[in-house]
C-alpha cells in the first residue's frame, strides 16, 4: 500500500529507495512491469468502479467537459496502458549504458555511464493514465518517484497507486520508490524539499507550471501550453492536408498536442478552406478565422487572443499567410514550442521548415498527434518538455537519466602528468563498454 504519511518522510523514503533502485537489474525491473500489468487486469472491476466515483463527482461539480474525458479510465484506456508497459518491458535497459569510453593513458580509463536522476516528483492533471505512464518510466529508469494527480482523480489515483506499489513489491521493489500526494499544501511542502527532490516535472496550465519554477529551488522540467500548428503549403495534396489538419485537431482534443490553429498559404486558400471547413464543422468544430479566411468562408471572426490559445476544445483559429517564412513567423511568434506541422509535397520546404521552427518536435505530412512518448516508441511519457536542456519533446526514459563518470586506474595519481616531466595523456578513444569493477587490465607503468 502506498504510504500517505507526513511529506517530508515520504519524500527521506524515496530518497532512500532511489539509492536502491539505481542498482536495481533490468530483469527486476521487468518483472516488477510485469507484476503491474498482471495487478491492473485482475484489479479492473475496483479500478473502474473507483473512476466511476470520479467521474460522478466531477459532473456534480461541473467539470469542464475536455478535462472530463482526460478523467474517465475505463477498460479501454487500462488496455492501453497495459500496452505501454509491454512496450517498456521489450526496451533494453537504460541505466549503465556506456555512452562514452576514453583511454586517458595505459591502464587508466574513463567511461561515462547512464544513471538514474534520483527522486522524480511529478505534478499532473486529471489524468489517471498519466499515473501509470511515470511511475512505469520511473521504474524502468531507476528513479523514485513522488506523484500528485489532480484531486478530480483521487479515487482512480489512489488505486492505481496502491496497484502499482503492491505489484513491484512482489518483484523486489524497494518500499517508498513511489510516494502519493494527495493535497495542494503536500504541493508546496513538496517544492521546499530540494534536499531530496532531484527534478519536478509539473503538468498543467501556463499559469501552474510559472507558479512552479517561481517557488522552488529544484529544476523543473516540462512544458505549460500546448499551441499546436499545422501549415498548409500551396503544393499540398489536398485530401493529405485535410486529414492531417482534421486528425490533429479532432483525434483527442483535450491533449497538448492537438493542433490550435491552421496557417494556410493564400494561393491555396480558395481550393483547400471550403474542404476544411466542411470537414472541420461535421466534426463540431468551432472556426474562427482571419480576415482573409473570412473572405472565402462564413466563419466565426479570429481575434488577436487566438492564436495564443490552447483551446482543448473543438475550438480552431484559421489564418491566411503569404508564404513560408511568414508561416514560420506566426509560429514562432504564437506558438508554445510544442509541436508543428508542415505539410507540402517538396521535401527542401519541409527541411526548411523544420530548420527554422524553434519547436521540440516538428513533422512533415503527418499529424501533430503524434507527438507522444508511446508512438515515438519510447514506452510511454512522463510528459512534453519545450525546455531546450537536457530533453525535449516527450520525455521517456531518457529525460530520467543523467551520466555519472567512471574512472578506471591502477594507481594513477596527477603528479605524474605534471612538471618538466610530466607524462601525456593518450586521449584515445575506446569502444568497450563498462563492466563492473572490472579495472583495465594493464598495469600501472611509470
Amino acid at each position: 500500500m502506498v504510504n500517505r504519511m507526513d511529506i517530508q518522510y515520504i519524500a527521506r523514503e524515496a530518497q532512500t529507495a532511489a539509492i536502491r533502485m539505481a542498482a536495481l537489474g533490468g530483469e527486476i525491473k521487468n518483472k516488477a512491469l510485469a507484476e503491474i500489468i498482471h495487478a491492473l487486469e485482475a484489479g479492473q472491476p475496483a479500478i473502474i468502479e473507483a473512476n466511476q466515483r470520479d467521474l460522478a463527482q466531477a459532473e456534480k461539480e461541473g467539470l469542464a467537459a475536455p478535462l472530463l474525458k482526460r478523467l474517465r479510465f475505463d477498460e479501454a484506456r487500462i488496455k492501453e496502458a497495459c500496452a505501454g508497459l509491454h512496450t517498456l518491458i521489450r526496451l533494453p535497459d537504460p541505466v549503465g549504458v556506456t555512452l562514452s569510453a576514453t583511454e586517458l593513458d595505459h591502464g587508466l580509463e574513463l567511461y561515462k555511464v547512464s544513471r538514474p536522476i534520483g527522486v522524480i516528483g511529478v505534478i499532473f492533471e486529471s489524468r489517471p493514465d498519466a499515473l501509470v505512464q511515470i511511475s512505469s518510466l520511473c521504474l524502468k529508469s531507476g528513479n523514485a518517484a513522488l506523484l500528485k494527480g489532480g484531486s478530480e482523480a483521487a479515487h482512480t489515483n489512489r488505486i492505481l497507486a496502491d496497484t502499482i506499489v503492491d505489484a513491484a513489491a512482489k518483484a523486489g521493489l524497494p518500499p517508498g520508490w513511489l510516494g502519493l500526494l494527495e493535497t495542494r499544501a503536500d504541493v508546496a511542502e513538496m517544492l521546499a524539499l530540494d534536499r531530496s527532490i532531484d527534478l519536478i516535472i509539473p503538468r498543467g496550465s501556463n499559469a501552474f507550471v510559472r507558479h512552479i519554477m517561481d517557488n522552488t529551488r529544484i529544476p523543473v522540467l516540462g512544458h505549460a501550453d500546448g499551441i499546436c500548428h499545422v501549415y498548409i503549403e500551396r503544393d499540398a495534396d489536398l485530401e493529405m492536408a485535410v486529414r492531417i489538419a482534421v486528425d490533429s485537431k479532432c483525434q483527442y482534443v483535450a491533449v497538448c498536442n492537438a493542433a490550435e490553429t491552421l496557417l494556410i498559404h493564400a494561393d491555396c486558400a480558395e481550393r483547400l478552406l471550403p474542404r476544411l471547413q466542411a470537414a472541420l464543422e461535421n466534426k463540431g468544430v468551432e472556426i474562427r478565422g482571419c480576415e482573409a479566411t473570412r473572405k472565402i468562408i462564413d466563419v466565426k471572426p479570429a481575434v488577436e487572443e487566438d492564436w495564443g490559445t490552447e483551446y482543448l476544445d473543438l475550438i480552431i483559429s484559421i489564418k491566411v499567410v503569404p508564404d513560408l517564412d511568414a508561416a514560420v513567423d506566426h509560429i514562432n511568434a504564437f506558438g508554445s514550442g510544442h509541436t508543428d506541422v508542415i505539410v507540402t509535397a517538396d521535401r527542401d520546404l519541409a527541411v526548411h521548415f523544420m530548420d527554422h521552427v524553434d519547436s521540440a518536435d516538428v513533422f512533415w505530412n503527418a499529424s501533430t498527434r503524434f507527438s507522444d512518448g508511446y508512438r515515438f516508441g519510447l514506452g510511454a511519457e512522463v510528459g512534453i518538455s519545450t525546455n531546450k536542456i537536457h530533453a525535449r519533446g516527450p520525455v521517456g526514459m531518457e529525460g530520467l537519466l543523467i551520466y555519472q563518470w567512471r574512472l578506471m586506474g591502477n594507481g594513477h595519481i596527477v603528479a605524474d602528468y605534471s612538471g618538466d616531466r610530466a607524462k601525456a595523456f593518450t586521449h584515445r578513444k575506446l569502444k568497450k563498454a563498462f563492466e563492473h569493477l572490472t579495472p583495465p587490465s594493464s598495469s600501472f607503468s611509470q
